[in-house]
Parts: C-alpha cells; structure tokens; sequence
C-alpha cells in the first residue's frame, strides 16, 4: 500500500508536469496570435501611411506622427512578444533569427518614417509655393513606395517564417500529447484497479461476520492488520497468555505467538533481546506497588508501539521483557532495539518526596539462526544480559561485546 501511494503521488506529479508544459505550449500558442495580430497591424498602419490625404496636407502630418507613433509601439510589443519565446530559444534553437527579423523591421520601418515624412513635407512645400509635382515630389514618392514595398515584403516574410515554427511547435506538442495521453490512460486504469483492490481490503477488514473467508489479501499493510485482529482475538479468548498487570504476552503467551507467527517472516533476520530495567527487582523494590506497575506498564506500552505485526513482545519476568523482532536486516533489528531503549530513557515518573525518577533498561541482544529454537536464542541473549548488568546501565550488548569478557 505504501508504494501504491508513494507511486501515485508520483503519478499526481508527472500529471501535473506535463499538463503544465501543456498550459505552457498554450500560453506560447496565445503569444502566437498576438504576434500575427500585432504584424497585421503594422502592415495596416504603414498601408495608412502611405495613403494619407494630401488636400488636407497639413491634417495629414498631423496623422502621420500618431501613426508613426504607433507604428513604433507596435514594433516594441513584437520585441517584448518574442521576448517570451522560450519554446524558440530553448527548442527550435531559432530565436537568433527571430530577433534578426525584428531589428531588420525596425529598421526598414525606420527608413519607410523618414521616407514618408520626407514626402508629405515636400508636398507641403509644393503646396505652399503653389507649384505643381517636382521633381522632387516625384522621387521621394518612389522612395516611399519601394520603403513601403520592402516592409510589407518583409512582414510577409515573418508571417511565413511564423507559420513555419507553428507547424513545428504544434508537431511536437502532437507527439507530448499522444504519449501523454497514453501514459496517463495506462496508469489511470492501473492505479484504479490497485486502489479498487486496496478499497476491497479495507472491506473485508471492516466486516463483523468476516463471511470471506477464502479471500485473498491484496495489501501487506491491510495483511498485517488482519493478524493484528486476529491476535488479539486470541489473546482476548485466552486471559491465561496475558501478563495481568501489562496486558502483553506473558511468556507462554510468547511461546504461543511465536509459533503462529513465525511461518509469516518470509527472509526476513529474527532477533531476540532479553531486557531488565535497571535497579528494579523482586528482591529490590525501591517504590510503592501502584509507581511499579505504573512503571511495568509504561514500559510494556513503550516496547509496543514499535511493535509490528510479524514480532513477539512479552513480560517474562518481573522487571524483565523478552523482544522478538523480524527485519529485513540485521543492523534494523538491533537499530529499533535501541530505539527502543532511547524512547524508555525518556520516561519520567513522580516518587512522592523523592521527585522526578528517569526508568533505563539494560539489555542482551542475539541474531536468531533459522537452525537455533526461541529458548536457546532467549537464553544466549540472558547471558548477555546478565554480562551487560555487570558493566553498567542503561545499555543493550549484542553477541560481539562478549569478546571483551572473554579477553579479561
């Protein structure tokens, strides 16, 4: 269930990905529209330029500065357009040539300005001098007409050029969607029918009658609950295996667990540890009945909640418990021993006029070999236990640190 979930967030994520470059792709495509639109329009505004009323030549000056204007606003808003073509930088690799156009439009605008104004002031001259079309007149009109004639062909140019990125943008945006598509419909319907299977678990957990008894389980989580259900049923049905003052395992409610449970550790390393807490004993009992069992139970619940579903825990003796774990390592076995050990250094009770009291644990830890039964691994982990006493507190030893007792 947990690489289901760690899967489908990884899923959510790619979704998510490649609707983004989608959104993207969309945002270049509105980008797009706004740059025919805008050298439209620049083509539009030179055609006015060119085509201004010349009874009314001093008007059209006028008209000629706005749209002159204009124009070079419109050349700005295509350079700030472009500005934004990532999919041109960073995919078609053209941006060079796209900002190679537009400097060459602004400079062919720039002629075609100079051009028009020079012919609509040598109008306004011939009009003033009441002489009719010079020579001049006829000059700068050709001028006008072949600085109009460049940047029409120019923009011509640039919608062509246009046309041609957009058919290779939309070509690539075709082959991101089709594969998008198909991933995404594959692991839709695959993590439908995962999480179907999971929904399906969780039913058969929440059934009181539990009338399928033949169905599979499909999650190792729902599995491992199923056992934890079923282990304590049994224990409820028998009060005998319970330690009356923790309510854990007592140690034939170890045996017992043990032997149902020791089919379901697959390949996985056993340990046993064996541990005491520390200066409390049957024949020392340094605090009132209702602090030690307040003590027996912290502990207990302490162990518990690093409890999984394929281990053992129990209360073997009075201040003693018995801890038997299953991991997929070694070094993960005696790394959630200490774990444990740590989280009971952190427990803290009040002694009426004495104050706050810490609870430490000692401990003997062994690697169980599929060839040794419980009782001899419980008790090599009590030789080590009882070595480990010997040293100090609040301590676990595994087999290794022997060897320093059978060095003195």
């Amino acid at each position: 269930m947990k690489k289901i979930f760690k899967g489908l967030k990884t899923y959510l994520i790619f979704v998510f990905f490649v609707f983004s470059i989608l959104m993207f792709f969309v945002f270049e495509h509105t980008m797009s529209y706004k740059k025919i639109n805008n050298l439209e329009n620049q083509k539009s505004i030179v055609h006015k330029l060119s085509q201004l009323d010349k009874n009314d030549i001093e008007l059209a000056l006028i008209q000629f500065n706005g749209k002159s204007t204009q124009l070079h606003q419109e050349i700005d808003k295509l350079m700030m357009y472009y500005k934004y073509n990532f999919s041109e930088d960073y995919i078609l690799d053209n941006s060079n040539e796209y900002r190679a156009d537009v400097n060459q439009l602004s400079k062919l605008t720039d002629t075609f300005n100079e051009d028009a104004h020079v012919y609509y002031e040598d109008i306004l001259k011939n009009k003033k001098e009441n002489l009719k079309e010079t020579d001049e007149e006829i000059e700068a009109k050709k001028a006008l007409d072949d600085s109009l004639s460049a940047v029409i062909t120019h923009i011509n140019n640039m919608l062509l050029k246009h046309i041609k990125y957009d058919e290779q943008k939309f070509s690539i945006i075709q082959d991101i969607s089709i594969v998008a598509f198909i991933i995404v419909l594959f692991f839709t319907f695959w993590y439908r029918y995962r999480l179907n299977k999971i929904y399906k678990d969780i039913e058969f957990l929440y059934q009181v009658d539990k009338d399928k008894k033949g169905y599979e389980i499909f999650s190792i989580e729902a599995d491992a609950i199923a056992l934890r259900m079923n282990r304590k049923v049994i224990t409820n049905d028998n009060p005998t295996m319970l330690d009356k003052v923790t309510g854990i395992n007592n140690y034939k409610g170890m045996l017992n667990s043990y032997s149902h449970k020791k089919g379901l550790k697959d390949s996985n390393f056993t340990s046993v540890t064996v541990i005491n807490i520390d200066n409390f004993s049957k024949t020392h009992r340094p605090y009132p009945q209702d602090i030690t069992q307040s003590i027996l139970k912290k502990v207990a619940y302490t162990i518990s909640l690093y409890e999984q579903p394929v281990d053992v825990i129990a209360r073997t003796d009075y201040n003693q418990y018995t801890i038997i774990l299953s991991r997929s390592t070694k070094e993960q076995c005696f790394k959630d021993v200490e774990l444990i050990r740590e989280s009971i250094a952190d427990l803290k009770f009040n002694v009426p006029n004495v104050g706050t009291e810490r609870i430490t644990v000692t401990g003997g830890h062994v690697n169980k070999p599929n060839n040794t039964n419980l009782e001899e691994a419980i008790k090599q982990a009590k030789e080590i236990l009882n070595y480990a006493i010997t040293t100090g507190k609040n301590k676990i030893f595994q087999t290794r640190d022997m060897a320093q007792r059978d060095m003195h």
